[in-house]
């Protein structure tokens, strides 16, 4: 079971990165292309302040990454393979709302 504690860990960092809508939302912006903060910023139509926080937990999770450019940093996603698991998790997601077929969904709430 030790073994399993790193892949563990990491599965709780990204679980704790989707728990939020607005780093959701950055995730998913950021796996269209990489963006500056301000930009990003305007484009989620929130603060500087409020994307700042969100962006350092992003970048704690190991998720995302600044890159340098110039006196500026542009961020994007730590490996391209995010973008691909979002979209794999986001399909799953939706298939499974969609799909009720469990027969006491409706009398328990269960799915």
């Amino acid at each position: 079971m030790l073994t399993l504690a790193p892949e563990i860990e990491v599965l709780a960092r990204f679980g704790r990165a989707l728990a939020d809508p607005i780093r959701c939302r950055i995730l998913l912006t950021l796996r269209e292309a990489p963006a500056y903060p301000a930009d990003l910023a305007d484009a989620l139509e929130i603060s500087r302040t409020r994307l700042s926080n969100h962006l350092a937990c992003l970048r704690d999770c190991g998720l995302v990454v600044a890159v340098p450019d110039g006196r500026r940093a542009r961020y994007e996603l730590a490996d391209e393979r995010l973008g691909h698991a979002l979209d794999d998790l986001r399909a799953a997601v939706v298939a499974v709302e969609a799909d009720k077929t469990c027969p006491d969904a409706d009398e328990k709430g269960c799915c």
